[in-house]
């Protein structure tokens, strides 16, 4: 990533009802010059007192915690004005939850056990308005999540991807596959800024708020009962 697309402080919230990872992560994330973490919570309740305080950029979200989880956090968060950016943080086996999250408009999510340098640059692109999910683990995710009613939802997806312009439908294409802006510029040969014009057209005519959901769409849109049966293609780098 061009360093001049990294915002100058990144401030991030952690909300996690464990203080141990809390703590591990504060510790891991002061190491990056350009990251600021400037508030820590234990519980969903205790993440929006602290958003109604504090500017942040990233909220990086647990997924199980008592009071408020964080996929019901996720949602109220993302139902704000100007809402920060929200990182599902979750072990691989909750990935039924995490549609959840993303439909919500959450970012992304990082496992637990993602190298810290991961984690830092993956912080860094959700912060400039990239997605962190790798296209094998975005299949893997529908997959899962949609077993069983593919056929029928994927029509259904198709016929909503209808409304966009053949210039809109292929960005969102690329998007699907896991593309950041610069990549769909040089595969379509378009100007990086007339595809985040395309973009931000195709989120306002689908009532998306970030290109996860937009991808989302897309690989629902392409799966079929034969992709669900195969075997689960390598997990890639989820800095894709």
């Amino acid at each position: 990533m061009d360093p001049v697309d990294i915002l100058t402080s990144i401030r991030v919230l952690i909300v996690d009802d464990d203080a141990l990872v809390r703590a591990g992560l504060t510790m891991m994330l002061r190491e990056a010059p350009d990251i600021e973490v400037v508030a820590e919570a234990e519980d969903g309740r205790e993440a929006l007192k602290a958003l109604d305080r504090t500017d942040v950029d990233v909220v990086l979200m647990d997924i199980r915690m008592p009071r408020l989880d964080g996929l019901s956090a996720t949602e109220m968060i993302r139902s704000k004005p100007q809402p920060p950016e929200v990182v599902v943080l979750t072990t691989f086996d909750a990935d039924a939850h995490i549609h959840r999250a993303l439909s919500a408009g959450a970012a992304g999510f990082l496992l637990k056990d993602t190298p810290p340098q991961q984690i830092v640059e993956s912080i860094r692109r959700i912060a400039v308005g990239e997605p962190v999910l790798s296209p094998s683990v975005l299949k893997d995710l529908i997959r899962r999540t949609f077993s069983g009613e593919s056929a029928t939802r994927a029509a259904e997806v198709r016929e909503r991807l209808a409304v966009l312009n053949d210039r809109e439908r292929k960005v969102a294409d690329d998007i699907g596959l896991g593309m950041t802006n610069a990549e769909i510029a040089e595969h379509l040969y378009m100007a990086t800024p007339t595809v985040k014009t395309h973009v931000s057209a195709a989120m306002t005519k689908l009532g998306l708020s970030n290109r996860v959901q937009l991808a989302l769409l897309v690989y629902e849109a392409r799966l079929t009962g034969s992709e669900l049966g195969d075997s689960p293609p390598p997990q890639e780098d989820i800095e894709r």
